[in-house]
């Protein structure tokens, strides 16, 4: 009436080793793709501040350049003081 199927043992436990194995292979393949992940994560913080550093530079930029010639306007004033000193009465 009903046919007994066979219940074979070793099928069984080539299927699980082959399940466990393709497991394996995720897992090893999801670990690579985490690392890879943090990797990146890593790149995108430096690249962050680096535009973080170009951005404030900028913005000091005019102030630099107007410092830089405050300097140089005193330093012009002093050489004048003194070329006038040295060939005053």
């Amino acid at each position: 009436m009903s046919e007994t199927v066979p219940f074979d043992l070793e099928e069984q436990r080539a299927r699980i080793e082959r399940a466990q194995e393709e497991t394996r292979k995720f897992v090893a393949e999801q670990h690579k793709l985490i690392a890879e992940q943090s990797k990146l994560a890593a790149e995108q913080s430096k690249l962050a501040a680096e535009a973080s550093k170009l951005a404030r530079d900028r913005m000091l930029a005019p102030w630099q350049i107007a410092l830089s010639g405050m300097a140089a306007g005193a330093a012009f004033f002093g050489a004048g003081a003194a070329f006038v000193k040295v060939l005053g009465p």
